[in-house]
């Protein structure tokens, strides 16, 4: 009898799909003087990049569809995952640009806890493995296909700007995501941004039209040492969206081990971070309520331009948060191993910054009134807290008021 269910499942298993036959010619080849995608970093003129081509098959079941985007230490592409009959995301890392750390991190984020509610919202990884070369290996990463980032999202509004309503449906799904980090994972982030929050895709229809457009007009490349270097193809507009999914764990860190390096993007950088203290997971609380501005507000909350025309510093992005917050606690200022750049023994900014005295959240906040406004300040300020203790935890904001009004 268990022979039999054995050989049941086996006829029952459908066999791997056949690979797609891709256009060998009949695309445009651009003109050799544009600079396509990552052919603009150090990293490709230095032969870091593993030259992917679509129809190719890796790790004998993933042939590649189009390319979905690029970066610094990576190009993703849509794959089909021939033995289970699905798109997938893969990421294909530079020589140097995936660690065995990041993914150990991937590893350990996707088994932590699947039953945890916030597991969905974060983007775990579906399988891993290498494509050897000579000069060296390049990591791939396999997950869940997605939509466009929150930043491409505000861009698409014509307000350039989240919606209320959309905003607290994908804070809910952060702050879950965060609670399955922070208490499930013990991982802080350190790199919360909306370019790093994607939607979830759930109308499968726009997969299976991205590659058929491939199909049809093949993407557009040029031919750089032999190699092509395509321009990526975006997805069309769902008729339904999923939900907000954290992603791009790799600045993030083990929480339960305290730290005093530098972290975070520079607009949305904590004060102990700034101050040199020591820090974990309240950090990403901190990033969450900054980073809010930019999405509800349409700019940011902290811009840390220094005056003498250098750009970004700390000590300007300080005395904006003196402007806005009031002067920090004593007791923050001795954790500080930076602290005395800035501020004297008894909390007095003694940088040679002016502060903003006119600043404060209810002026910068400018979509809001009455008791609505009054309550998404009382929310947000239990996260810009100085003292990381002080701040709410991403388990007690699930329950805040506002966010559930």
């Amino acid at each position: 009898m268990a022979s039999l269910s054995r050989w049941v499942r086996r006829v029952a298993r459908r066999s791997p799909s056949l690979p797609l036959q891709f256009p060998a010619a009949g695309f445009e080849i651009i003109n050799e003087a544009d600079v396509v995608e990552e052919e603009q970093f150090d990293e490709f003129r230095a032969g870091q990049y593993y030259p992917v081509n679509i129809g190719d098959v890796y790790a004998s079941k993933y042939q590649i569809m189009g390319k979905l985007g690029f970066g610094t230490t990576s190009t993703v592409w849509l794959a089909r995952n021939l033995e289970e009959h699905l798109h997938v995301a893969l990421k294909v890392c530079t020589r140097d640009g995936g660690g065995r750390e990041e993914f150990q991190i991937h590893r350990h984020v996707s088994q932590a806890n699947p039953s945890h509610p916030g597991y969905r919202h974060v983007r775990a990884a579906l399988d891993m493995f290498s494509l050897h070369r000579s000069g060296g290996d390049h990591r791939c990463l396999v997950q869940k296909p997605m939509w466009d980032s929150w930043r491409d999202l505000a861009r698409r509004n014509p307000a350039r700007r989240f919606s209320l309503p959309l905003l607290k449906a994908g804070l809910k799904h952060i702050l879950l995501a965060l609670d399955y980090l922070h208490n499930e994972c013990q991982l802080v982030h350190t790199d919360i941004k909306a370019d790093n929050i994607l939607q979830e895709i759930v109308d499968d229809r726009i997969l299976k039209a991205f590659v058929k457009a491939e199909l049809e007009t093949p993407s557009p490349r040029k031919f750089v040492g032999g190699a092509a270097v395509y321009r990526s193809r975006q997805f069309e507009l769902p008729t339904e969206f999923g939900g907000a999914v954290l992603s791009d764990f790799g600045a993030a860190v083990r929480g339960d081990q305290k730290r005093n390096h530098d972290a975070q993007p520079n607009v949305y950088r904590s004060p102990e971070v700034m101050l040199k203290a020591e820090w974990s997971y309240p950090v990403d609380i901190w990033n969450v309520g900054v980073m809010i501005w930019d999405l509800f507000e349409g700019k940011h909350l902290f811009y840390g331009d220094d005056p003498d025309g250098k750009g970004y510093s700390t000590r300007a992005h300080l005395a904006e948060l003196v402007g806005m917050l009031g002067p920090p606690p004593p007791d923050l200022i001795q954790r500080g191993i930076r602290s005395a750049d800035f501020f004297t023994k008894d909390g007095s900014w003694k940088a040679d910054v002016p502060m903003q005295r006119d600043g404060s959240l209810e002026k910068s906040e400018e979509h809001l009134e009455g008791r609505d406004k009054e309550d998404f300040l009382v929310f947000v300020r239990s996260m810009l807290q100085w003292r990381p203790e002080d701040r709410k935890t991403a388990k007690q904001l699930l329950h805040d008021p506002w966010l559930n009004s």
